[in-house]
């Protein structure tokens, strides 16, 4: 009944996955999209997630006919590089494109600042800020020295060719790189840094309409007046990928994965935890793909799994074990923070949280111990076996592989993981018998000497 249950759940999330993969390529419905005004919301840290989403809703908006993109947007910054994707998608628009820094309230810090400025009508609602756009490392810190310098002249060079290729005041935007400057909305108009003040997308659009745009495409005169507006939201896909591209989320699925995938070694018969671990780990990585993730640091991960392993396959609990916690901890220490990435422009830092960390260690201690005592120091094991482990007992097979304590063995037509006592090996291909049995499908077993003359059971 627990394998059925297992198997009915580990198919539930592959029919789940099946479901939102095929929802996320329905065809949205045809309709006419020439004559209309398009407008996306970015709100939130720049990253990969965010880049892809504009690059795809300029494409669109070109591609529908639209006469001006609009981009809503409230950020505290976020990545250099994908910062550049951004500004070089603006750029090479065909269709005029307007940065909104909106609601009141919000904020085009840091990356934001570079996105604003590269618009061809940068606008800003009342209570905004604009800047503070000087690099820092990903966990928030000051750049060394040499490293500082060359990143912050690479960065002014990019605020002023923006500066120039729309008409901005450079000075003011390179001091938001070299002062880390910021201006509120009244005092960047003042300067030049933007072009006006709008109270709302309608004010916006009245200020805009007779104004020209130079575009890839050429000039254009706008005619805003009367256009309907259209809004281009996230696909499922990247609400998703927005949702678990969270580096507590992403090292939650990373762990669960590895465990659930450990798990599934010692306990083959049963289907869950190996489909669990496969989902976990395969939603882990694409999280990971959209931040500045250390690979070294998954590396540590993995291999502490592989500690975690050879622990249970050792008599007594030592080296591997406690290995195996230090190597884990060290690897999600080091997960995050762009050890061998770019720099980024300031942004909330990226990194595990500690209590996560600590508390996702003790359970995986937990899990471990757990399992060891199940294992090994079980006793009246028949007391935490299910229905189909308790008949076993009593019944004889053969190792499939050395028993050192741990190891395979089939009884009948049946794979089955058992461990034997502790300083009594059993080698592969010898007879065993079945004494004890735990839950997970674990039977505890004994060697058969071959003047028994015992035979497997049926």
């Amino acid at each position: 009944m627990a394998k059925r249950t297992s198997r009915r759940i580990g198919f539930s999330f592959v029919a789940l996955g099946l479901s939102c993969l095929l929802l996320t390529h329905w065809p949205a419905p045809a309709g006419a999209q020439s004559g209309h005004i398009a407008l996306l919301r970015i709100d939130g840290a720049i990253d990969a997630i965010s880049a892809r989403f504009l690059s795809r809703a300029i494409g669109k908006a070109n591609d529908d006919g639209a006469v001006l993109i609009i981009v809503e947007l409230d950020t505290p910054g976020g990545r250099l590089d994908s910062t550049r994707d951004m500004v070089e998608g603006i750029i090479a628009s065909r269709v005029p494109l307007a940065v909104y820094v909106s609601p009141s309230g919000a904020q085009a810090a840091s990356a934001g600042t570079f996105i604003t400025a590269a618009a061809n009508f940068a606008v800003m609602a009342p209570t905004t800020n604009i800047g503070a756009a000087s690099p820092i490392s990903s966990l928030g810190e000051d750049l060394p020295d040499t490293l500082a310098r060359k990143v912050n002249e690479d960065t002014q060079a990019f605020i002023r060719g923006i500066a120039e290729q729309r008409g901005r005041n450079a000075g003011a935007l390179e001091d938001t790189v070299t002062l880390a400057l910021a201006y509120s909305a009244s005092e960047a108009v003042e300067l030049g840094v933007v072009d006006f003040i709008a109270s709302d997308v309608r004010d916006l659009l009245a200020q805009l309409d007779g104004r020209i745009a130079e575009t890839a495409a050429g000039t254009v005169v706008l005619s805003a007046t009367g256009v309907p507006v259209r809004e281009i939201k996230k696909t499922l896909v990247e609400s998703f990928l927005t949702v678990i591209a969270d580096p507590n989320i992403a090292f939650l699925l990373l762990s669960i994965g590895s465990l659930a995938l450990m798990a599934e070694f010692f306990s083959p018969s049963v289907f869950g935890p190996g489909i669990v671990g496969v989902l976990a780990l395969a939603l882990a990585f694409t999280a990971l793909g959209q931040l500045p993730v250390n690979w070294v640091a998954v590396a540590l991960i993995l291999f502490s799994m592989g500690l975690f392993y050879f622990e249970m396959q050792a008599s007594g609990v030592g080296v591997f074990g406690a290995g195996g916690v230090v190597v884990f901890l060290l690897g999600g220490f080091l997960l995050f923070g762009g050890f061998f990435q770019s720099s980024l422009i300031p942004e909330p830092a990226v990194e595990v949280n500690r209590w996560l960390l600590g508390s996702t260690t003790v359970a995986a201690m937990g899990a471990l111990l757990a399992l060891l005592f199940l294992i090994r120091e079980g006793g009246s094991a028949d007391a935490y076996a299910g229905v189909a482990e308790a008949r076993l007992v009593g019944s004889y097979g053969v190792a499939l592989s050395d028993l050192s304590p741990s190891g395979s063995i089939r009884i009948g037509d049946q794979d089955w993981i058992a461990t034997a006592d502790e300083g009594k090996r059993v080698r592969a291909g010898g007879d065993v018998r079945v004494v004890g049995a735990y839950s997970g499908g674990v039977l505890k077993v004994s060697g058969v000497p071959p003047e028994s003359g015992s035979t497997p059971s049926e």
